[in-house]
């Protein structure tokens, strides 16, 4: 097992609060710092996990301020941002009728077009609403206009 510096034990632990997996974990860390360890090893620093229940206090610290601030900032995530998905979606389109695929390209032009319509949202919710999101009020109809109502409709079927 390879002895870990606090630099590296700092970054698993934060790769770990941000929910990357053991495997990814161990993977990054011989990508970063050239030190070869196993996905155990790894999960030992996981206070969230049995096998981290020995974690000294200032990882489990770290864990959760990490976790937390990666819970609430998605800014930095750049797929988490419409243009950005929107800008892969037409590389993605383009690269697919670039090699006559135009079933796949049909699918990206499709679910360009729900990105762009709100269809992964819930903005389009607020459009049925009233001024400041307050409930769109209805005109109150007497018997007589709903009645006068019902036979128009009725006449037109």
């Amino acid at each position: 097992m390879a002895i870990l510096t606090a630099e590296v034990k700092g970054f698993i632990v934060q790769a770990l609060a941000c929910f990357d997996t053991p495997t990814q974990v161990a993977e990054a860390v011989k990508k970063e710092f050239n030190i070869e360890i196993t996905r155990q090893q790894v999960a030992q620093h996981d206070p969230t996990k049995s096998t981290g229940a020995n974690l000294a206090a200032k990882w489990r610290v770290l864990f959760e301020d990490t976790r937390k601030k990666f819970r609430e900032d998605t800014a930095d995530i750049p797929i988490a941002n419409r243009a950005y998905r929107l800008r892969m979606l037409d590389r993605m389109a383009s690269r697919a009728e670039g090699m006559k695929n135009m079933a796949l390209a049909a699918q990206l032009l499709e679910q360009a077009a729900k990105e762009s319509g709100n269809v992964y949202t819930n903005k389009h919710k607020h459009e049925l609403a009233g001024p400041g999101g307050a409930p769109l009020m209805t005109p109150s109809l007497t018997d007589d206009q709903l009645t006068e109502l019902a036979r128009k409709i009725n006449d037109e079927v």
